[in-house]
C-alpha cells in the first residue's frame, strides 16, 4: 500500500489487453477499480480474478456513461478504450469514420468532461489517456482516421494541464508503439495470422508493460506529474524519410 490519496479508478476498454492489465495492476495497489467494457462475460471473469467492479457499458452509450459516473467518485480515470481500422482516407467508409471518432475521441471527451467535475470539487484526481505513436507520427500503412483521433487525444491531454492549472489534478498521456493485443487480430480477422505477421518475429511490447507505465505515473509522488510517456519496444524506432523519385516526363 502507498500513501497516495487515490481510492477509486475507472478504466475503459477493460475486458482484455492493456485495459485488463491496468485493472490488475491498479487493483494490486489497493485501489477500487471500476472496469468498463462491452464484454460482460470477460468482465465477470476479470472481477472474479481481481475483485474489480464491472460495468458492461459501451463508452459510446452517453446515457449509460452519465448514469454510471453520477453515482461514483472517481479519483483516477484511464481512457483506454479504442478501435482501429485498415486502409487510409481514400478508402475509409463513412461508418468507419463515425465509429473511430465516437470511440477514440468523442467518448474520451465526454467521459473526461463528466469525471473531471468531481475531481475539481475534491481537488484530487489523475486522468490517464492511452493514445498511440500514431497520434504523433505519420507513417505509411496507418489508418488516417485512427491517427487523427489519437492526435486529438494528445492535444486534449496537453490542454487539460492548462484547464486544471493550480489544482491537484494530474494528467498523463501514455503513447505505446506496437503492443501485442487483440486489436491486430480484429484488424485482419484472425489472431493467429496476426501473431505470425506482427509478433512472432518481433519482440513487441506486452500489455503489462503499458500497465506498469500507468502505475508508475499514478503512484508517483503527488508533487510529480508524468505528463507524457512514449513507450516503444527496444528494437522499434519511429521516423524515417521517404522521397519519391521523379516520374519520367516530370519537370
Amino acid at each position: 500500500m502507498s500513501n497516495q490519496p487515490y481510492r477509486t479508478a475507472l478504466v475503459t476498454g477493460a475486458s482484455s489487453g492493456i485495459g485488463a492489465e491496468i485493472v490488475r495492476r491498479l487493483s494490486k495497489e489497493g485501489i477500487e477499480v471500476h472496469a468498463l467494457a462491452r464484454d460482460a462475460a470477460r468482465l465477470e471473469a476479470l472481477s472474479q480474478e481481481t475483485g474489480c467492479v464491472v460495468h458492461a457499458v459501451s463508452v459510446s452509450d452517453q446515457a449509460g456513461i452519465e448514469a454510471l459516473v453520477n453515482g461514483l467518485e472517481i479519483d483516477i480515470l484511464v481512457n483506454n478504450a479504442g478501435q482501429s481500422r485498415t486502409g487510409n482516407i481514400t478508402n475509409t467508409t463513412p461508418e468507419d469514420i463515425d465509429a473511430l471518432v465516437d470511440v477514440n475521441l468523442r467518448a474520451v471527451l465526454q467521459l473526461t468532461r463528466l469525471v473531471v467535475a468531481g475531481m475539481i470539487a475534491r481537488d484530487r484526481g489523475h486522468i490517464v489517456n492511452i493514445t498511440s505513436i500514431a497520434g504523433h507520427y505519420a507513417f505509411a500503412g496507418g489508418n488516417t482516421v485512427y491517427h487523427a483521433t489519437k492526435a486529438g487525444v494528445h492535444s486534449l491531454s496537453q490542454q487539460l494541464r492548462c484547464d486544471l492549472f493550480g489544482r491537484h489534478i494530474r494528467v498523463t498521456e501514455v503513447s505505446p508503439a506496437r503492443c501485442e493485443t487483440e486489436v491486430f487480430g480484429r484488424l485482419i480477422g484472425n489472431m493467429e495470422e496476426a501473431k505470425k505477421r506482427f509478433f512472432d518475429e518481433y519482440e513487441s511490447l506486452l500489455p503489462e508493460d503499458i500497465a506498469n507505465s500507468v502505475a508508475f505515473a499514478v503512484m508517483a509522488p503527488q508533487r510529480m506529474n508524468v505528463s507524457f510517456m512514449e513507450v516503444l519496444p527496444t528494437m522499434q524506432v519511429v521516423g524515417g524519410l521517404n522521397f519519391a523519385k521523379k516520374t519520367s516526363g516530370a519537370a
